[in-house]
């Protein structure tokens, strides 16, 4: 346990920080999950669906700095390009 009045502070502020971003994580790996699973049952209307949800929460993930930007990129290349292959 630190000693210093402001560090007990960011132990708190980290934990709070630490448990936003698996949330948020979390809830993008759920999106993910849920377009390739509408791939893999050919039904393009639900991974459209899916795919705008994704492409919102990679765009926010960046922003609030979880990931990287070439992250965000390869993903949504990846996800868009399943898609397409539905056709």
């Amino acid at each position: 346990m630190p000693n210093i009045k402001n560090q007990e502070k960011r132990v708190i502020t980290n934990a709070k920080r630490a448990e936003r971003n698996k949330a948020q994580r979390s809830a993008l790996k759920t999106a993910l999950k849920a377009v390739t699973t509408a791939v893999e049952a050919n039904d393009k209307a639900a991974a459209l669906n899916a795919l705008n949800k994704a492409n919102s929460l990679l765009d926010k993930s960046v922003t609030s700095n979880i990931h990287h930007k070439n992250f965000a990129s390869r993903e949504k290349a990846r996800l868009a390009k399943s898609i397409n292959k539905l056709a």
